[in-house]
């Protein structure tokens, strides 16, 4: 394949992470970020605040510029923050052709309005193909060049299965599929269950019980999927029920951590960002106005704005009435 520039947006661990892999894959990849220390670090050949120890491809480009790391782009991947896409993707309005894909690689929805980030990209960039970037990945695993399954969603699959295809490597295997929403919202939720996940091991509850929120956490993934139109084997896929799996069984997951500390009774000031937390309120919100049995997510939201305490939320969900399991 001709040479592919991809511009990275972001240098947190994720980011990073993507564009060593894209470098691996034969792409020319710079990155973009604005912590000048950080991109100074990283044009040495390691980025020791989220990725320490691991050396970076020294053909790799970090750049604090932005119309300098846009210039001639072929494709674009916006690695930042879900609640801060709106502001990243207005810098970058103006700077980037009509033709250029935008891969969205954060998982979340806007906690104030509800929207989707797809849904985001194209009220500010309506003229940019959009494509989302999901699955059970550790941003430090993909870094190590450890064994990684993704999907790439867009509503144009030959275009979602092109992105695959620039993507892989032997290492980083990237599936694809025409369910954008689907890819969506599987990585959106899942954090919210992760929390619930971690919440339920903090606070000593047994695996039993880690198991059950789990299963059931993923019913009310694939209602509230449904409900916007997800295809339900997206869902059972690597986008749903594979990042369910991998971030509600591992501490390395910043919401199954952050679920962890608070079923802990641990102090949660100062943590890593965790998606979930943002997440949880709007989805909860979504689910009631949708009319979606979602008392999983319903009982996170509580428990993060402090009106309910996990004990109490246990016992809720326990003792609802009981209904077929299918349901």
């Amino acid at each position: 394949m001709s040479n592919y520039r991809i511009t990275v947006l972001g240098g947190g661990a994720w980011g990073t992470a993507l564009a060593l892999t894209m470098a691996r894959a034969g792409n020319s990849v710079r990155l973009w970020a604005r912590d000048e220390a950080m991109v100074a670090a990283i044009a040495q050949g390691e980025n020791p605040r989220y990725l320490p120890g691991i050396r970076l491809d020294p053909a790799l480009e970090a750049t604090t510029d932005l119309n300098a790391a846009l210039e001639g782009v072929d494709c674009v991947l916006v690695v930042t923050p879900a609640q801060v896409l709106r502001a990243v993707l207005g810098e970058v309005k103006g700077k980037i052709p009509a033709h250029v894909p935008l891969v969205l690689c954060a998982k979340g929805i806007e906690s104030t309005t509800g929207t989707l980030l797809s849904q985001i990209a194209g009220e500010i960039l309506p003229n940019n193909p959009v494509a989302a970037l999901s699955g059970p990945s550790f941003a430090s695993d993909v870094a190590r060049g450890l064994p990684t399954a993704v999907v790439v969603g867009a509503q144009d699959e030959a275009r979602a299965a092109a992105l695959a295809l620039r993507f892989s490597t032997d290492s980083f295997r990237c599936y694809s599929t025409g369910d954008l929403v689907g890819v969506e919202i599987g990585g959106a939720l899942k954090n919210v269950f992760a929390i619930a996940a971690g919440a339920v091991t903090g606070a000593g509850l047994g695996a039993s019980a880690q198991a059950a929120m789990v299963t059931r956490g993923f019913v009310e993934l694939r209602r509230i999927g449904a409900a916007f139109g997800a295809e339900p084997e997206t869902l059972m896929g690597l986008s749903g029920l594979g990042d369910l799996l991998l971030t509600c069984s591992s501490a390395q997951s910043r919401n199954f951590a952050y679920g962890l500390a608070l079923g802990r009774g641990e102090p949660l000031a100062g943590r890593p960002l965790a998606e979930g937390v943002a997440t949880a309120g709007i989805a909860a919100r979504i689910a009631k106005e949708r009319g979606v049995d979602a008392p999983i997510i319903t009982a996170v939201a509580g428990i993060l704005a402090g009106a309910i305490t996990i004990q109490e939320a246990v016992s809720a969900l326990m003792s609802r009435p009981l209904r077929h399991e299918a349901e």
